[in-house]
Parts: C-alpha cells; structure tokens; sequence
C-alpha cells in the first residue's frame, strides 16, 4: 500500500505568463505558496482474486476488466504512459473541492506519478516529477495549462519559480524570518465562492488573447519582482496586498471570462469593508478568492463576505510527500495472472467467471454490462 500526499498551492504573482505561448518567447516568473490542505491518492497492485482487474474511487466508483478502460483520464492515461498493467486499486480523497483554483488537479497528477513511481519500486525526485506532470498534461491529455502549478505542488513552499523559453526552470525558495512568516499568515484570507470551473476551458480563451496582451504580461512578470523584494526587505507588509490590488487588475484584462460579475460584486464589498488587495486564485471563473486583510480589518472583511465559506490555512513547506510506504507483498504471478482454475465448493470441474463492469456514478445509480474477458 502506498499513500501520498500533495499540497494544494495558492499563486500570488505571474499567474499567466507559465504558459508555453508566452514563456517560450519572453520566459517566466511566478511567486507562489503552497498551502496545508492536501490531496492523498491511496494506491496498491489488486491481486487476482477478484472478478474485475482494477478498481478506482473517486467521485465515482469504477470496477474494469482492463487499465485502458478506467474512465479517470489521468489514471488511465498516467498506467499507460508508465506501462502499468496489473490489476491496482486507487484511491483519491481531497481536502477542498476540485475546479477550484488551487491547483488541485496537478496536485492529483503529482501525487499520482509519485504513488505509482514507489508502486513500481522506484523514487523520483521532486524535479523528475514536476516534469512529468507537466508532460502528462499539456503532451498527453493536451490540457491547456501552465506549469507553475505542477512545479509547485511537487516542490512546495514559498518559492519563485523562473521559466526559460525552453521549458527548464528554477525553484528559488524564499526564506523569511518567522515574524516575516506569521505577518504574511496572519494577512491571509481565503474564502470559496461555491463555483467550480475547468480551468483549461477558461485558460484557452487566456492563450489566445496572449498575442494582444504583451504588455499587461509584462507589468504580471514584473510584479514578482516587486513582491520578493516586499517579502524579504523591511517594507511594510501591507505593500504586499496593494501589490496584489494591482496584479488583479492587470490580471482582469486578460480575458472576460476571467472576472464575472459576481467575482466583481465578491472583489469591490472586501475592498469597501479594508482589504488591501486580492484575487481569484486560478485560470479564473470561480472557486477560491484571496484577500489580504490587516488583522484589525478581518472581521469587517468575513462580515461584508458572510454568504462565502472561509478557509483558515497556513503554509506548507513540503511538497509532496509519501506517507505510507508498505511494499507489495504478492508475487509476480499474483500482479499478472488472471487465467488461474476458480474452483466452486463441491465442484469437480472449474468455474468460469464472466467477468462483469460496475460503475457507480455520482448519484448512486449502477450501471451493469457484460465484459469480455481480459486475455491471460
């Protein structure tokens, strides 16, 4: 049995320019955190005692006769790019919704690569499996997203992260004393909107305005600079959250469908009622909002947002990491072999199983339907 668990990642600067379209011609810069909120992936080889070759839980529940059958796109993608073809059972739980702005899903595909790396016996490094995730997602499931959100969730901590035009990249920790650390905590809110979103779909429209946006991106990559230097000086912190006033307005320009009109609403009542500044974490769209708030103005802040859920959080330093490392203890026969006698009590002759698929969906409706057996 093998646990991880990946940090979701809130993205204070720079958000927009770790795309490909834009880093490949000007580079990238991006300065962001991750956060103690996790997604575990629970995974284990399924050994062959079972009428079914893999199972996978997430919000639903699948039961298949052949990895390339997982309806999951990253698990079924993820087994066929590492060549994973015995029976495995996989877990996913999160700590916050998906579609939500925190990164969350290539905290999955890290997490993912990670559990199924030690599955296979082997430990990557941190790098490696950035890398990979941003290969599975932009070359394989041809996702449109950056790569700040796979580098970061691997590495975790308060990093800014360089990209060069030919894709490589810099993690650069940012280290502050602990009075620096509690003052930048203690200015933190984050609230959710209730809405989710696909991120790729609302980062396409990002992507395509890039060619007439040159200059917004530009004044983006710039502002990390000014926020690293606000973070590891002596300037008042609060410079910090007017930083983050004026990235977001530069950030909206993007595209319209980065700020509907209730993110709007959601933006102009914090700032009434004393936020300094914030931002809608992600491609944009919905999910999570984050403001930075003087303590003494908090209060002011969750009253003006009183229909919003707010989450506390604080950072987190450790990126990705495996929990629970319990080696498989079966044999390789066990991993592979399918094809074996299944004796019923009293039975003379050995019984054939027809194996059966059983997906559970959300609503807790089965579907059943006959499938062909898997060839030993």
């Amino acid at each position: 049995m093998i646990i991880s668990r990946t940090p979701y990642r809130i993205s204070f600067f720079g958000g927009g320019t770790d795309y490909p379209a834009w880093f490949q011609q000007h580079g990238a810069a991006v300065l962001a955190t991750t956060i103690n909120r996790y997604c575990y992936i629970t995974c284990r080889f399924l050994p062959p005692f079972f009428d079914h070759l893999s199972r996978v839980v997430w919000s639903k529940i699948e039961v298949v006769g052949d990895n390339t059958e997982i309806e999951h796109p990253v698990i079924r993608e993820v087994a066929r790019y590492l060549k994973i073809e015995e029976g495995i059972e996989v877990h996913h739980n999160g700590d916050l919704p998906a579609r939500s702005g925190l990164g969350s899903s290539s905290a999955f595909t890290v997490g993912l690569l990670h559990a199924f790396r030690a599955l296979q016996g082997k430990i990557v490094s941190k790098h490696a499996l950035a890398k990979l995730a941003i290969q599975i997602e932009q070359d394989v499931l041809k996702e449109n997203v950056g790569v700040q959100d796979q580098i970061q969730t691997a590495f975790g901590g308060l990093n800014r992260i360089d990209v060069m035009p030919n894709g490589s990249f810099n993690v650069r920790p940012i280290a502050l004393h602990a009075e620096r650390l509690a003052e930048l905590e203690s200015h933190m809110l984050l609230f959710y909107t209730g809405i989710a979103r696909n991120a790729s779909d609302v980062a396409a429209a990002q992507i395509r305005a890039i060619g007439d946006r040159t200059r917004e991106l530009h004044a983006i990559r710039s502002l990390v600079d000014d926020a690293t230097e606000v973070l590891t000086g002596n300037a008042p912190i609060a410079e910090f959250g007017r930083l983050l006033h004026d990235s977001w307005e530069l950030k909206r320009k993007l595209s319209d469908q980065i700020a509907p009109p209730f993110v709007d609403d959601i933006y102009r009542r914090a700032i009434e009622a004393g936020a300094l500044g914030g931002k809608l974490l992600g491609a944009g769209g919905g999910g999570f909002m984050l403001f930075f708030v003087r303590p003494k103005q908090q209060a002011r802040v969750c009253q003006a947002l009183s229909e919003l859920l707010l989450v506390p959080v604080q950072l987190d330093w450790s990126g990705t990491q495996l929990i629970f490392y319990d080696p498989p203890q079966y044999s390789q026969t066990a991993h592979k072999r399918r094809d074996y006698k299944r004796y019923a009590n009293g039975e003379r002759e050995p019984r054939v199983v027809k194996p059966v698929l059983r997906v559970i969906h959300k609503n807790g409706t089965p579907r059943t339907a006959s499938m062909p057996r898997r060839r030993a």
